[in-house]
């Protein structure tokens, strides 16, 4: 039983299988997801907001979703700039 569980938190960490992502949609929109793999997130180029792959499950609430500042943020796979204050 160890070894299974330390089996899958190490895919886990991976993120997500490219078949989920396929299915997944911008909880807001509905529109499709684009996988970041650089960011471990999932870009709702539609309104252009990033939803972080915490431990191999996307976090798709609202609240979680990270606003991308520019145009260059969408279509980087550089992590998004956050503002801090």
């Amino acid at each position: 039983m160890v070894r299974r569980s330390g089996v899958l938190l190490k895919s886990a960490a991976a993120g997500i299988s490219s078949r989920l992502a396929e299915i997944l949609v911008c909880p807001l929109t509905k529109q499709p997801l684009r996988m970041c793999e650089k960011t471990n997130s999932l870009i709702s180029d539609s309104i252009g907001v990033s939803y972080p792959i915490v431990d191999g499950i996307p976090r798709l609430v609202p609240s979680d979703g990270i606003i991308l500042q520019s145009d260059q943020d969408l279509n980087s796979s550089d992590p998004p700039q956050t503002n801090s204050s």
